[in-house]
């Protein structure tokens, strides 16, 4: 979510030189999966906020797009107010699709999937022809959540491409 986040912060001018993305989604593109996704985040919400914590978790955890990530980052039951709340606040299905704005981010571009989410890296490849100064680095045996499946091939990919950026 804060890479798809990132890239509507882009393009409302944000003052990056430079930017990482992890795995962004630019947007379903048909009112009928945005309808679809903001029943289903609904029901996310309800689960995060009501229902036991640790099924909530496993059942979150267990989904197609998640579920090749080895390592998990751990979410405090404490927080799940604000969970459920970015479930509405923040669904995909709430969002205006950003594929026709992709060309309007000139900064370079790191853009991250993991090996593994064969449904991110499709999106990257799609993505890749629209935006001006982009890369794509797959990152080898990673799921979804690269930073937490491949934490040293990330950080030293990510170094590599802020100094020869910034250079």
């Amino acid at each position: 979510m804060g890479a798809r986040l990132a890239l509507h912060a882009l393009l409302d001018g944000g003052p990056w030189d430079a930017v990482v993305l992890v795995a962004p989604h630019p947007g379903l593109e048909s009112e009928l999966e945005r309808a679809a996704r903001r029943e289903s985040d609904a029901e996310w919400a309800g689960r995060a906020l009501t229902g036991d914590w640790r099924e909530f978790l496993t059942l979150w955890n267990a989904q197609a797009v998640l579920a090749d990530s080895g390592r998990l980052p751990s979410v405090s039951d404490l927080r799940r107010r604000e969970v459920a709340r970015s479930f509405m606040d923040w669904s995909l299905g709430a969002q205006e699709p950003l594929w026709e704005r992709l060309g309007e981010i000139q900064c370079p571009v790191l853009w991250c999937a993991g090996e593994r989410d064969v449904k991110f890296r499709a999106l990257a490849e799609r993505a890749l022809p629209l935006l001006p100064r982009v890369e794509l680095w797959v990152a080898p045996g990673a799921g979804h959540r690269v930073p937490w499946d491949a934490p040293e091939a990330f950080a030293a990919k990510v170094g590599e491409f802020l100094e020869r950026v910034r250079s």
